[in-house]
């Protein structure tokens, strides 16, 4: 099972979005030196607590930083651009660092109403119209005819590339069949819900049809994970992310605080209910107990690579979780 990261570049209290992407090339680093597969860049906005805005940037900047781990999107949020320039962008990117880019896309806008309204310069989104998008997308940077008259009279520079793999991403499982279909990889949030099923992954492996991007279906589950050598330890470190998933499902989007803080922070009957039952999606306790669960759940589910999201408020837990979790699993 191939073992690779997920950063959504969390901005905790006190913390600068400087600090923010400094920790993002820290932990790119050590995941190449220990042998994590890929690092992949979320895409949020209009937040203080964030600083991936822009994934495609960034995942430039850490591609110039390394020389093996795969880099990519998980994912561009491919609402809000078209698809020649998701195309020349990701072909440019693959040019950059040959055989090491991954063109990951989710459906979502990845940010509230007004960055919607926003990025699109006022204009209304056609939220029912992605999968074509990403169809044409995928057309221009393969130099194939799109049937589009705007987009067949263009060509994707640069040209003669080894184009990236290209990935779909899906937290409810709409998704999967149309990743089947258009022969790219399927990529699960399992962080989002806690809900994915064995008819999900059966779906998208029924419709797959090979492509240049993928000549085999695979599938990559995402899971939010705090490990440290006690349980004890690990629950101290989770319990900053576990306020915020908390906060999020309110409606609220807040800047993670200390585990200190979060010791005190005062919490409801019904607050405690929800952080237990979220706890389908973040996977807390010590490397072995959490490593058994993760191969568990792949011999059950049949998932080729598990991507960790370690979001915890200090760089230093943050690089030891993914160092434990090394050891057990690479």
């Amino acid at each position: 099972m191939r073992v690779s990261i997920l950063d959504q570049m969390p901005i905790p209290k006190g913390l600068s979005a400087e600090e923010a992407f400094g920790r993002t090339e820290q932990i790119a680093l050590l995941g190449e030196q220990l042998g994590y597969h890929r690092m992949w860049l979320a895409e949020h906005h209009n937040t203080h607590s964030l600083a991936s805005s822009a994934p495609e940037v960034t995942a430039a900047f850490l591609a110039a930083k390394t020389k093996r781990i795969r880099i990519g999107t998980g994912g561009v949020m491919m609402m809000h651009y078209s698809p020649y320039k998701l195309a020349e962008v990701f072909k440019t990117l693959a040019g950059l660092a040959p055989n090491r880019i991954d063109f990951g896309v989710g459906r979502a806008p990845g940010g509230d109403h007004a960055a919607i309204l926003a990025l699109a310069e006022g204009r209304r989104q056609a939220f029912n119209e992605q999968y074509d998008k990403l169809a044409i997308t995928l057309k221009l940077m393969n130099n194939q005819k799109t049937g589009e008259p705007i987009y067949d009279q263009v060509v994707a520079a640069p040209p003669h590339i080894a184009l990236p793999e290209a990935w779909l991403l899906g937290s409810s499982g709409q998704s999967a069949m149309q990743a089947g279909q258009l022969g790219v990889g399927y990529s699960y949030a399992q962080f989002f819900t806690g809900n994915m099923s064995k008819d999900i992954f059966d779906t998208y492996r029924t419709y797959f049809t090979p492509s240049y991007y993928m000549e085999t279906a695979q599938i990559i589950v995402t899971y939010a994970v705090t490990v440290a050598e006690t349980l004890e330890e690990a629950e101290y470190l989770a319990k900053p992310i576990d306020i915020s998933r908390l906060q999020l499902m309110k409606g609220q989007i807040i800047q993670g605080i200390s585990p200190d803080e979060a010791r005190d922070y005062p919490l409801s009957e019904m607050d405690k209910m929800m952080i237990a039952d979220n706890r389908k999606a973040h996977l807390v306790g010590t490397p072995q107990q959490v490593a058994d669960r993760l191969r568990a759940d792949q011999a059950y589910y049949g998932f080729d690579e598990v991507m960790l999201n370690c979001n915890q408020y200090t760089l230093t837990s943050r690089l030891h979780c993914y160092q434990l979790l090394a050891e057990q699993l690479l």
